[in-house]
């Protein structure tokens, strides 16, 4: 049988795929970090050549992506998402992403990690780190079951047939349920946190009917009784994906770099990416094509048939791209370079099995690794293997092994830390996954850790000596994100590095910074050439606003945005914030997302956006409020966006003097995120109690030095009732009890603060007008995270000793 080769790539977007799906040959969807759901057709055959369309777009990253074939109410069939942002989207493939869905599922409480449709086409499954899997109705669109028992995050789930689901849990365990939610059996045997599922096709040898891969680089088969029948080994690492061919074949993909192709038990072909994570195949049942998705942001195609295969230009660069990338020597262990044989090994010996790799020793010194391949009967070259830093660089010993980082991460006050250790080689969110697994703790916390490790080796790249940064992350995991474009977090871990042994009052400014400036850029220019094809060139942008777009981009870009920062700076900055501005105030409500998430990013970077007035006088906070943004309920990311804008403007005294002066004017705007309909948007809620953070600490830091306009309100007597304003919808938060984790931490927080301050007439209202000590215990009660407790307990100290005194 031929051996599997490159049919295409597929390069346009911005981060990781995280996963794929290929229903039909003619297309194909892709989701990723990018926070966008991609579609893919097949416009040419020879080779076979793809155009993208963006079919979802938001705000955060999407994990997951499923398909509904065609149907009589949707002949292009429907394409489902979901991920960070907890909401399942159902779309139409060939509508716009700014048109309305037509569903969004609500009901989960964190990431979105895994979807599957049944056979009938009636059932949509998907599964969560909120330790739940739901059922919901096609067409009803509403959840019917939730599938509870699990003791972890819902990694996998599948649809055996129509009536039978299995799901894959980070608790170790397989579970087998019908529709109606009742739990048939319970699979054991794994010794790791289970990452994927696949039915296993009837002709395989080994009689399994579902297959299992988890975090020990097993993948094990199993009867759906519970009997496991075989395991398949050959992974180095976590293995993250798997998918059936027609063939009867199984493919998987994992953390080693690697696809593999499975033929009963034995490994026939290892397809080595230049990526240090391929999280996902899926295979094509028409034509026996399976497709890749992987962290260098490329989908990839393979296929047996010669008349599929890329042409020789393009199969030529996939070869130099494998050879040519670099292999962490963590992933080969410890390696003796005197002991390597040399280049004529490669001419004298053969492979004993698929996919064995050795070391090879360069006549210049360099190691290489080497990949057997028993369909060629010859050694490919995978890369070559790199010191993680360095002969220059310090390694510090952890349990007898050598890591560029052991980070302290404080778990609790009186306790001694916990050992984070990391290589810059790893994958932060790997290394990430292994500290809670070792530690035991929730695997919510998974996005807060990866952050920690991101923030504190910026800048470290392999060859450097490393020394960690003096300072932790922000604790509330805004500042400094894994992946671009999402403000949102999960559940707060423990603080880091540091030891912080009150968290009240907060001290310091939060901000929302990290975006995907390409994403936003090339957004802003297809909806401008929409806007222009369906004839409105009244408020579209003109060549030489999208050139003052692009200056200003990439001013930002090189993190120059300063007024001073060359000659032409100052007027090609306030050129590019005019633009901005038209966008978010006269391109249609549809159009205006990214221009919106743009000028939050302004706001920190720049002095010039708290200074900018429009022809009329109108300062930002007058525009933004004539926008409709803060009204238009249908569009909660909007209004998301334009309050991260105010939470950004900290960063700077101008901003903090605008926002001072326009108090009550952004209160009443911001307001609107307290409504039913913009509840339901976790972000929104983040940002809006972020925003108020910001107020409090404002407030709290200047009580005692009033005098100072551009960081205090005028008079105490006016902080005093500042503080008792937000103290209002703070206190709404708190007794909304379907608040969400994250919400209700920086709401306790924000309000801990105000009654930090020195004012008796504000711990006073606290306790007696708003009940702020029984909220915040019954807050305590309901979400159990450390954290929060922690922070009860401080407010009822605060109050607690203003009553007694």
């Amino acid at each position: 049988m031929e051996d599997f080769k490159l049919s295409a790539s597929l390069e346009g977007h911005g981060d990781d795929v995280r996963d794929v799906v290929y229903p039909d040959p003619r297309f194909i969807f892709s989701a990723s970090r990018d926070a966008s759901v991609r579609m893919w057709s097949l416009t040419s055959d020879d080779p076979p050549t793809y155009d993208a369309t963006i079919s979802s777009h938001g705000t955060s990253f999407v994990n997951a992506v499923t398909y509904i074939p065609p149907s009589s109410p949707y002949p292009k069939g429907l394409v489902i998402s979901g991920g960070k942002d907890t909401i399942i989207e159902v779309r139409q493939p060939d509508k716009s992403p700014e048109a309305n869905a037509e569903a969004l599922l609500i009901g989960h409480g964190h990431n979105v990690c895994a979807l599957d449709v049944d056979p009938a086409n009636q059932w949509l499954v998907s599964g969560s780190w909120d330790g739940q899997a739901r059922l919901w109705h096609v067409g009803r669109w509403e959840c019917d079951v939730v599938l509870d028992g699990h003791q972890g995050s819902v990694w996998a789930v599948m649809f055996w047939n129509s009536d039978t689901i299995v799901t894959g849990c980070a608790d170790k365990l397989i579970r087998v349920f019908d529709v109606r939610g009742k739990l048939l059996r319970t699979l054991y045997g794994n010794t790791e946190v289970i990452r994927a599922l696949c039915k296993v096709p009837k002709s395989h040898p080994s009689g399994a009917q579902l297959a299992s891969a988890s975090n020990d680089g097993i993948i094990r088969l199993w009867t759906l009784n519970g009997k496991e029948v075989g395991q398949l080994r050959g992974h180095d690492s976590f293995i993250y994906s798997l998918t059936s061919l027609p063939s009867g074949e199984l493919v998987s993909s994992g953390e080693d770099r690697t696809v593999r192709v499975w033929q009963g038990t034995t490994c026939i072909q290892t397809i080595t990416h230049p990526a240090i994570s391929v999280w996902c195949v899926a295979a094509c049942a028409a034509n026996g094509d399976f497709v890749s998705g992987a962290s260098d942001r490329k989908a990839r195609i393979f296929t047996r048939a010669k008349n599929r295969h890329a042409g020789a230009e393009a199969l030529k660069e996939f070869e130099e791209s494998v050879k040519s990338s670099s292999i962490p020597q963590q992933q080969v262990g410890d390696i003796n370079k005197e002991n390597l044989p040399g280049p004529e090994f490669l001419q004298q010996k053969s492979g004993s099995k698929e996919g064995q790799v050795v070391m090879i020793r360069e006549e210049n010194g360099n190691v290489t690794a080497h990949q057997w391949s028993t369909q060629t009967k010859q050694w490919i070259n995978v890369g070559s293997v790199v010191d993680a830093v360095g002969s220059s660089g310090r390694k510090r010993d952890y349990l007898g092994q050598d890591y560029d980082y052991v980070f302290d991460v404080d778990i609790k006050e009186g306790s001694p830390p916990l050992k984070l250790p990391y290589n810059l080689s790893q994958n932060p969110y790997e290394a990430a996954t292994k500290f809670l697994q070792d530690n035991e703790l929730p695997m919510g916390y998974l996005d807060q850790v990866a952050n920690f490790i991101v923030t504190n080796t910026r800048g470290a790249t392999i060859g450097q000596d490393q020394q960690p940064q003096e300072t932790g992350p922000d604790p509330f995991g805004m500042e400094s994100r894994y992946r671009p474009g999402d403000g949102a977090s999960a559940p707060q871990p423990p603080p880091s590095a540091a030891k912080a042994p009150r968290r009240l009052p907060q001290k310091s400014y939060l901000s929302i910074t990290q975006a995907n400036l390409k994403v936003i850029r090339k957004k802003i220019e297809d909806l401008n050439n929409e806007l222009i094809s369906s004839g409105q060139k009244d408020v579209s942008l003109n060549p030489s606003d999208i050139a003052a777009l692009g200056t200003l981009v990439e001013h930002l870009e090189g993190e120059t945005l300063s007024e001073a920062s060359k000659p032409g700076a100052a007027a090609a900055i306030n050129n590019g914030l005019s633009v901005v501005i038209r966008i978010v105030t006269v391109w249609p409500s549809a159009q205006r997302l990214p221009g919106l998430d743009l000028l939050r990013l302004l706001a920190a970077q720049t002095t010039a956006l708290a200074a900018y007035k429009a022809r009329n006088g109108e300062n930002l906070v007058d525009m933004l409020g004539r926008s409709g943004v803060f009204d238009d309920g249908d569009r909660s990311n909007n209004m998301m966006l334009a309050v991260r804008t105010f939470v950004n403007l900290f960063e700077t005294a101008e901003g903090r003097a605008l926002l001072d002066s326009e108090f009550d004017k952004i209160h009443n705007l911001t307001s609107s995120a307290l409504s039913s309909a913009a509840q339901s948007n976790r972000n929104l809620q983040i940002s809006y109690t972020t925003l108020l953070i910001n107020f409090s600490v404002l407030l709290t830091t200047s009580s005692s030095t009033s005098t100072n306009l551009t960081d205090a309100p005028s008079t105490a007597g006016n902080a005093a009732n500042r503080a008792l304003t937000l103290l209002e919808p703070l206190t709404a938060t708190l007794k909304n009890t379907d608040s969400d984790s994250e919400v209700t931490y920086r709401a306790l927080v924000a309000a801990g603060t105000l009654v930090s301050m020195d004012v008796e007439e504000v711990k006073s209202a606290a306790t007696e007008v708003f009940g702020l000590v029984d909220l915040a215990k019954k807050a305590g009660v309901a979400v159990a995270e450390p954290r929060i407790k922690e922070v009860v307990l401080e407010i009822e100290g605060i109050l607690g000793r203003t009553k007694g005194g």
